[in-house]
């Protein structure tokens, strides 16, 4: 069993080395077979082996049988096609024997000398040939330049130029018409020269007009990325005519003669650029075509910098700059002094800021164009008092001066929300009620937040502190306040035709005009995010604005009232020589009182102390004109029944001073006013001239503020009278009594003032 399996493992053995050395004799060399076959014969299976050889072979035999069936149709076509050939071939054959014997029959007739002939005309041909394969491609390069040149293609002509005077002409030089090329070249090079510049200058020229688009483009779009993107200038322009005059020139050898051209004619262009047309300030567009000229052309120059090597520098840049900056500070001093347009002035300074930050996004320092913008807000500020000032004028000349009347919750809260008003009693009150101010408190009021807003508009992008612009306002608001709104009510108060009433109304509402000034403090706050707190913080001046405009109305409601008591005193026709008083006080005086009475009820409103000012100024005031009126000169004589009709008046006006016309006053304080004429009627009418003069210069005297030298002069007109009289020439007694009686108290009276003035 054991030497079965081991007969059988020998076998399987066997036959695997008798395949590999079959798979050794296909692949290996005809003449390395020789070791193969020798293991066949050193081993003891040679017939084993012979017998798988042989079916090796077999196997080969039948593939090949295959392949020769497969390709045996394709064989006899081929064999087909070779019998046709070759009887085209005999063909061939026997016409090229024919043309050979043709050849030589004709040979035979040619002579030795036109061989010869032949072989020179065919040697010259070919040394013909030979030099025109030397000149033609000079040809060609000169022809391909003179294309060149007339399709303005000048740098590659220059090139072409070069190639032809270096590497194809000295190849054939001797001939005549290369000497013409040669003596021709410097004339070329100098018309593809002078071609280059005249594209440079047509470039110039054509920037030069475009300079307005291109910096219109940049500053657009500028303005509507809202930062500094800038455009490239290649977007903007066709800068090839530059490259290409730079390159030529540099080439010939000229790159600093170009140079200096080409800087000399930019700075032309930059002064031209820079001088304002004389109109500039007229109109926003004028001075936005003057920022777009300036702005095309530094982006010009700035792409030039930046796509050339040294054609221009930094250094020349900066000083284009300088000159540039200088000019258009200037300039925009000149042009904008002449601007009285508010909206103007603060549309410039948006194109200003625009314009600063389109350069400076190209790296150009624009620090001093925003210190020139803080000198433009000043006369911003000044040509916004100016508006302000009509504003203001309009608001005063229209107003009517009387409360404002209110019908319902909707005016009242619309009013309210228009000015800061509390009144817990007004609110209380039934409608239709009154604001105790007039119309133009609450537009007074939000003018001057307007005015605060349209300066706060110019501060905006000229990088400013917070607090920088919170001391703007406050300083330009005070100017409003101080300044412009003061004198629009000192004009106010000031006109001939202003009436009390007006007076009174303007007192009132300089009042709460004053009151709201601390709201004022606070919408500055607000929209600054400054605390009045904070160190150096301006403060606002309107509270002493219209405590000053209210005392110029109280001095001109005194003013007043004193020109309407002189009016009605101007009424007074006094009979100064009637002998019987009328039974009640002179018409005149009468309806003066009245209209005091009618006068101060308007002055409810006003402050008790203005009120009790104005009353008590009034009654001094009436008081001393008719003491003048007794005492004037033009009244030579009077009599006692004058004066008892006078006294009458006085009365009258004690009688008003009594009935307490305007609260506040205490006791017979305003009664006092008349004490003068009260004191000095009393001793006339009682001729109590015993107690005068005995008790005069003491404190306690009855007739305190009867001053001697005015009893003189009423005595004297009193003497004149009773000398004249006809009544006392009947009583010779009396009247020489009477008449020694004046003449001791005048003669007492001298005595008096004498000592006085001793």
């Amino acid at each position: 069993m054991e030497r079965g399996k081991m007969a059988e493992l020998e076998s399987l053995e066997t036959a695997a080395e008798h395949e590999r050395i079959l798979r050794e004799i296909e692949s290996t060399d005809t003449a390395c077979i020789g070791p193969t076959l020798r293991s066949v014969y050193d081993g003891e299976e040679h017939a084993r082996f012979m017998e798988k050889l042989e079916a090796r072979i077999r196997n080969h035999d039948r593939e090949i049988e295959k392949m020769c069936n497969f390709h045996y149709q394709g064989f006899v076509d081929s064999i087909t096609e070779l019998l046709k050939v070759r009887g085209e071939a005999q063909k061939l054959k026997n016409q090229v024997t024919d043309t050979n014997r043709k050849l030589q029959n004709e040979g035979k007739e040619v002579t030795m000398e036109e061989l010869k002939q032949c072989r020179l005309q065919q040697r010259n041909i070919s040394a013909t040939v030979d030099k025109l394969t030397l000149c033609l491609p000079v040809l060609e390069m000169y022809s391909k330049l003179r294309e060149q040149m007339k399709s303005k293609r000048h740098y590659p002509a220059l090139k072409t130029l070069e190639h032809l005077e270096h590497t194809y002409l000295p190849q054939v030089s001797h001939y005549r018409f290369c000497k013409i090329m040669v003596d021709n070249i410097p004339k070329l090079r100098e018309e593809i020269k002078e071609v280059s510049m005249s594209d440079l200058k047509d470039f110039l020229e054509s920037i030069r007009k475009h300079s307005d688009k291109i910096g219109e483009t940049a500053m657009k779009q500028v303005g509507t990325r809202g930062g500094w993107v800038v455009p490239g200038a290649q977007d903007l322009v066709d800068f090839s005519p530059v490259y290409r005059c730079l390159h030529i020139y540099s080439v010939l050898g000229a790159r600093e003669t170009f140079e200096n051209y080409y800087r000399k004619q930019r700075r032309k262009q930059a002064r031209l650029v820079l001088q304002p047309p004389s109109n500039m300030h007229e109109t926003l567009d004028g001075y936005r075509k003057y920022f777009n000229q300036i702005v095309g052309f530094f982006v010009v120059e700035d792409h030039i910098l930046h796509t050339t090597q040294g054609l221009v520098n930094r250094a020349y840049i900066d000083e284009l700059w300088e000159m540039a900056l200088s000019k258009t500070i200037a300039a925009l001093r000149t042009h904008s002094s002449y601007c009285s347009d508010p909206s103007l002035v603060l549309d410039l300074k948006n194109l200003i800021v625009l314009f600063a930050d389109t350069l400076q996004g190209y790296g150009f320092p624009v620090n001093q164009l925003f210190d020139m913008l803080l000198e433009i807000r000043d006369q911003y500020s000044e040509t916004l008092l100016k508006k302000w000032s009509g504003v203001f004028r309009n608001i005063l000349d229209s107003d009517n001066y009387s409360p404002i009347p209110v019908i319902n919750e909707e005016i009242y809260k619309k009013i309210v929300g228009q000015f800061p008003f509390q009144d817990a009693e007004l609110e209380k009150q039934p409608f239709p009620k009154k604001f105790p101010f007039s119309e133009f408190v609450p537009k007074v009021y939000n003018q001057i937040k307007e005015f605060i807003y349209a300066c706060l508009k110019f501060s905006e992008d000229l990088h400013l502190s917070s607090t920088e612009v919170d001391d703007m306002i406050r300083k330009s608001t005070n100017l409003l306040l101080t300044r412009t709104l003061s004198n629009c009510l000192q004009n106010v108060i000031k006109r001939k035709n202003v009436g009390l009433t007006e007076l009174v109304q303007i007192i009132i509402n300089t009042t709460h005009l004053e009151k709201s000034c601390k709201f004022l403090e606070e919408f500055i706050t607000n929209i600054t995010n400054v605390l009045p707190e904070t160190v150096h913080t301006t403060k606002l001046y309107g509270t002493t604005t219209f405590k000053d405009a209210r005392h110029a109305a109280e001095e001109e409601i005194y003013t007043n009232l004193n020109q309407k008591i002189d009016q009605f005193l101007q009424l007074a026709d006094y009979d100064w020589m009637t002998m019987e008083p009328s039974s009640k006080a002179s018409e005149y005086l009468v309806d003066l009182i009245g209209f005091l009475r009618s006068t101060f009820a308007v002055f409810t409103h006003l402050p008790g102390k203005v009120a009790q000012t104005a009353c008590m100024s009034a009654c001094k005031h009436l008081s001393t004109s008719l003491m003048q009126l007794l005492l004037e000169a033009e009244v030579r004589q009077l009599t006692l029944g004058a004066l008892q009709q006078f006294n009458l008046d006085v009365e009258e006006c004690e009688q008003f001073a009594r009935s307490g016309p305007v609260p506040g006053f205490q006791g017979d304080t305003l009664q006092l006013a008349f004490i003068d004429l009260r004191q000095l009627l009393d001793l006339f009418i009682q001729w109590d001239w015993s107690t005068y003069l005995a008790d005069y210069g003491q404190p306690t005297c009855k007739y305190l503020r009867v001053n001697p030298t005015t009893a003189l002069v009423l005595l004297e007109k009193m003497r004149d009278t009773s000398r004249k009289n006809n009544v006392f020439a009947q009583f010779r007694k009396n009247e020489r009594d009477k008449q020694k009686l004046i003449d001791t108290v005048a003669k007492q009276l001298r005595s008096l003032i004498n000592s006085h003035h001793l």
